[in-house]
């Protein structure tokens, strides 16, 4: 028996979450998820608020200066009853947190819940990750970053998944994380990305213990010719396209799946980014599957 979980950055599309629960899946591992339509409602669970809004342990400081802190959520969603999914209550980074709680340290980065399937096998950790972009200082003179940078929010979400690792052989976790990092693994084009910085996230997620699954080609696409600033041979597949390209034109991976070591040999993963699957979210999804 497997576990199906699919990864989706659905940039709060109603169309998306049709789609979804149309897919058999487990569990879905949403970005920017927004809330489901009326009529998905009663086809998924997507848990108690505290699992993914910020708001509810955060002060009102931003009332001065924000209406609200996002609105584009990390959520961990329970579809089907073949698993059941206990959500961790999200709290302030704090050193001690409960044992129905994670310490997030970024608002709208992360979100984390325990599936155990229902066949028996044992339970993981499932997390949904979204990098997020932060801007530089207003102090700072730059016009390189004045998109952001990705790279500290996916900083802190390590930070705050290394809770979930208690030891110093990564074979006793069961930690599986997906999501849009932002990030595009192996560029070297300085306009695309922050080639040095960006490594560095990847370095640490192997010193964490954490194998970075991909998707790499053949599971799934890739964009031809090879992107500028990819090396040739590059496994990366397309998972995103920029706006009024549609996903024939999509051209750079931003969504990634980790899991631990030792439980990776039990999780395949591939990008659901052919045209003709791709789906209503201008990020396809990635489609993975727990064996054991």
């Amino acid at each position: 028996m497997t576990t199906t979980v699919v990864c989706w950055n659905i940039a709060k599309k109603h169309a998306a979450w049709r789609e979804l629960v149309e897919m058999g899946a487990d569990v879905a591992l949403l970005q920017e998820a927004g809330n489901p339509p009326e009529d998905v409602v009663g086809r998924v669970d997507t848990g108690p608020r505290e699992h993914w809004d910020s708001h509810v342990w955060n002060s009102d400081w931003y009332r001065d200066r924000f209406p609200h802190l996002t609105d584009r959520w990390a959520k961990v969603v329970k579809l089907s009853d073949r698993v059941d999914v206990e959500w961790f209550r999200q709290v302030s980074p704090i050193s001690d947190a409960a044992a129905d709680e994670i310490a997030v340290s970024g608002i709208g980065t992360l979100a984390a819940a325990r599936v155990t399937p229902k066949d028996g096998s044992a339970p993981f950790i499932a997390a949904s990750m979204y990098a997020k972009w932060l801007k530089p200082h207003v102090s700072v003179d730059t016009k390189f970053f004045n998109v952001g940078y990705s790279d500290a929010s996916v900083h802190r979400i390590l930070s705050d998944l290394s809770a979930f690792i208690g030891h110093i052989d990564p074979g006793t976790h069961r930690i599986l994380a997906a999501g849009d990092l932002n990030m595009i693994y192996g560029s070297t084009d300085p306009k695309l990305a922050l080639p040095a910085r960006e490594r560095n996230v990847f370095d640490r997620m192997e010193a964490l213990g954490l194998e970075l699954l991909g998707p790499w080609y053949p599971n799934g696409r890739q964009a031809e010719p090879t992107p500028k600033g990819l090396p040739a041979g590059t496994g990366n597949v397309p998972t995103f396209y920029a706006p009024g390209l549609g996903p024939a034109g999509a051209w750079h991976q931003l969504d990634y799946a980790i899991a631990s070591r030792g439980f990776h040999n039990s999780v395949t993963v591939r990008a659901m980014n052919s045209v003709e699957e791709w789906g209503a979210s201008d990020h396809c999804r990635l489609l993975m599957e727990v064996s054991a």
